[in-house]
């Protein structure tokens, strides 16, 4: 009794938030703190198997595949402000009020007094006498209810089937898209050629050679070339034969 009149309220304040947050993330939180309270009742009320149900089921499965579903998706705010039905938010309100006074209806017979008869239920075992009413006396909606989630399930399977109207595409198809792809737009269909390839030298400071023993532009570093650092190896060569032409004059003049 001392965990319901903790509980209640907190229970009615997530519901009442359900119906007035902004977003749908919000939304399924809340209703995540309704079923673990509901949990906590259960589990008051001697029923174990109801509370372990209750948190691996509903809590744990259903409402965390709806919040990992709305993350994914992503729900906008302003959808559900739209009236795609005439009516329906004018329906909405009655179908409320109804359920409203059903459920003030339903609190106004309930006796306050104590539990009774919990020990001769659990006679046994919870789950075991719990078993025992579902393929007994109310094996018929048991049943039904399984028939019904099942033509559920394959309705769903039915309405996002959606016939093929164009054949498959293979992984030859796309390779070769890909292909025609880069050479509509002129980039390179794979990585560039590292410095030092087909040369001498593995080196950074060592450009790649193409077949014909010309260097490949597309190894040298970017930053290189902005700094204006890059020298072609004939333009080398004549550096060094300037310098080298240089010093042996110095050398004849000294001597």
């Amino acid at each position: 009794m001392i965990a319901f009149w903790i509980l209640a309220p907190i229970m009615v304040l997530a519901a009442l938030g359900i119906l007035f947050v902004h977003k749908a993330v919000h939304a399924a939180l809340l209703l995540a703190v309704v079923m673990l309270s509901l949990a906590v009742l259960y589990a008051g009320l001697d029923a174990p198997f109801l509370f372990a149900v209750q948190i691996i089921v509903y809590t744990g499965a259903i409402l965390m595949l709806f919040l990992f579903v709305v993350m994914l998706v992503g729900v906008d705010a302003s959808d559900s402000l739209v009236e795609t039905i005439r009516g329906q938010r004018l329906w909405a309100v009655v179908a409320g009020l109804l359920l409203g006074v059903l459920l003030v209806t339903g609190v106004s017979q309930m006796a306050l007094g104590a539990a009774v008869g919990l020990d001769d239920a659990n006679e046994g075992g919870n789950i075991q006498a719990l078993a025992d009413l579902l393929f007994s006396r109310y094996v018929f909606g048991f049943e039904a209810t399984s028939a019904l989630l099942i033509t559920a399930a394959l309705g769903a399977m039915v309405l996002a089937h959606r016939d093929r109207l164009s054949p498959k595409v293979t992984q030859s198809s796309l390779a070769a898209q890909r292909m025609r792809d880069y050479a509509d737009s002129g980039k390179h269909p794979g990585p560039l050629p590292p410095p030092g390839v087909f040369a001498r030298h593995n080196a950074v400071d060592t450009a790649a050679l193409l077949p014909d023993g010309t260097a490949a532009e597309s190894s040298v570093s970017r930053v290189l070339a902005a700094r204006g650092t890059v020298r072609s190896a004939p333009a080398m060569a004549d550096q060094i034969e300037e310098i080298q032409r240089q010093l042996g004059q110095g050398e004849e003049e000294s001597s």
